[in-house]
């Protein structure tokens, strides 16, 4: 039996829009495998940021049912989808999302700090998690001394250092050019290498060609 991180079971998401219901996924059946590396992709308003949303426990279906690293997500209390989110996905955002005042080190050891570490762990997990993404020489820099390609690798680094089953990362390579895009590409590559599970959204081929497979969603469905 395959070994199923995620796993969503005739999934549907539905928003009320005055006298309108927008059915942003409408019957998604769709598994993803531990280890995989994976693009969700579509156009804008196909529902791929919906299903992003429903992986990573930011938001609850309205039918059918979410099981994240062989757990169900459906009725789960706010505190148990904290939970989830702290420890099993790691999210990765298009806009980095770095708190500005502190620097990169103290950025990578903040998810560290709503799991209830202590200071000397958080901070050996952090340095650990920044040297694997190459910038172990920039932890004590701030996100407005990092350039773009920078902030995207503490941004990784954070993501890491709870070591989850998922790394979730909506359009990473968005807010980059091409060359830097690229490189935080190959990182990815690598990173999956090692065993992890890679989950990207993206409506860029160029991105979902490093991934070894493409779930393609259009209108709320699975297109392919």
């Amino acid at each position: 039996m395959a070994d199923n991180v995620i796993s969503l079971y005739d999934v549907r998401r539905y928003f009320v829009m005055g006298d309108f219901i927008v059915k942003a996924l409408n019957g998604v059946t769709v598994s993803i495998e531990r280890g995989e590396f994976t693009a969700i992709m579509g156009p804008s308003g196909s529902g791929k940021s919906t299903m992003m949303n429903l992986i990573g426990c930011l938001d609850t279906p309205t039918g059918g049912i979410v099981q994240i690293d062989g757990e169900g997500t459906v009725g789960m209390s706010e505190a148990e989808l904290a939970f989830i989110r702290n420890q099993k996905v790691g999210f990765v955002f298009q806009q980095f999302n770095l708190l500005g005042k502190i620097n990169a080190l103290e950025n990578v050891m903040t998810p560290l700090l709503y799991a209830g570490i202590g200071v000397r762990e958080r901070k050996e997990k952090a340095i650990a998690a920044l040297e694997r993404v190459g910038l172990g020489d920039r932890m004590k820099h701030r996100p407005n001394e990092l350039s773009g390609g920078q902030k995207q690798r503490v941004a990784i680094a954070r993501a890491l250092v709870n070591n989850p089953s998922i790394l979730l990362a909506d359009e990473p390579t968005g807010a980059l050019d091409s060359n830097t895009g690229r490189q935080i590409m190959e990182l990815f590559e690598e990173l999956n290498s090692e065993g992890r599970t890679v989950v990207l959204v993206t409506h860029d081929h160029d991105v979902a060609m490093h991934c070894r497979r493409q779930i393609r969603v259009r209108d709320g469905r699975l297109e392919e």
